[in-house]
């Protein structure tokens, strides 16, 4: 078995409503997120699945959260939008567009460089 990870970035803005503190005002982030798939068998050249196809489809998602405000979000209309959430959030998106061979074993969601969550089911 083979763990591939791969990392994308966005920026967004978020508040946390019915939080004590200054999360609760309007500010934002440079989330970067990282995936982590499991794969079982290598093809024919030896690669479990290509990086690049990867970090296309694991983008396609941060997209729809880049440069957005996430409590307008229809994602996050019934949920604050905080790390775990949206890390469950990528996490259901990106294992839509995987393919068979490949399954989704967790994803990492930083709001700053030294604080992360980690969603794996």
């Amino acid at each position: 078995m083979f763990t591939i990870s791969v990392d994308s970035r966005f920026s967004g803005a978020h508040r946390l409503v019915g939080y004590q503190g200054k999360c609760s005002a309007l500010h934002g982030h440079n989330w970067k997120v990282s995936a982590a798939v499991r794969v079982d068998e290598l093809n024919q050249i030896g690669m479990s699945i290509d990086f690049e196809t990867l970090k296309s489809l694991l983008k396609e998602v941060t997209d729809q959260l880049d440069h957005k405000y996430l409590n307008e979000l229809e994602e996050f209309s019934k949920t604050n939008p905080t790390s775990e959430h949206i890390a469950s959030h990528i996490f259901r998106k990106y294992r839509q567009k995987l393919s068979g061979k490949a399954k989704l074993t967790s994803v990492t969601v930083w709001e700053s460089e030294g604080q992360s969550v980690t969603y794996s089911p």
